[in-house]
């Protein structure tokens, strides 16, 4: 069981290393568009997990701008949305959006709600 573990960590690092590798810094305007077509009705219009969508799910959306979330790294973030969260309605965009959206997603959620480091 512990080396299904470590082969799936290395193996999602490796996927999240390509798609820094290949995309650099996402462009927040294109990611405005894909988070609208795509995070908006559950995550809600100010990143809050309040978009019409979300009052139906058993586990709420993040609110991306909680200080939980706005503590998340980049990483942590790019793992999220590339391959969702266990447990919750959050599913992976992997093969449904490129790695340049998936970093413009990014891109966008973090012009609207920066990191923050917990202090």
């Amino acid at each position: 069981m512990k080396t299904f573990f470590a082969a799936a960590a290395l193996l999602v690092f490796a996927a999240v290393t390509v798609v820094f590798a290949q995309g650099g810094r996402g462009n927040p305007k294109d990611g405005q568009v894909v988070y609208e077509q795509h995070c908006l009705r559950c995550h809600g219009s100010k990143m809050d997990g309040n978009g019409p969508d979300g009052q139906y799910l058993i586990v709420r959306p993040a609110n991306l701008q909680s200080q939980g979330s706005r503590a998340k790294t980049d990483w942590e973030l790019l793992v999220t949305i590339t391959n969702g969260a266990l447990f919750t309605p959050m599913h992976g965009f992997r093969g449904k959006l490129s790695d340049q959206q998936i970093q413009d997603v990014l891109s966008y959620i973090r012009a609207n709600a920066p990191f923050d480091a917990v202090s």
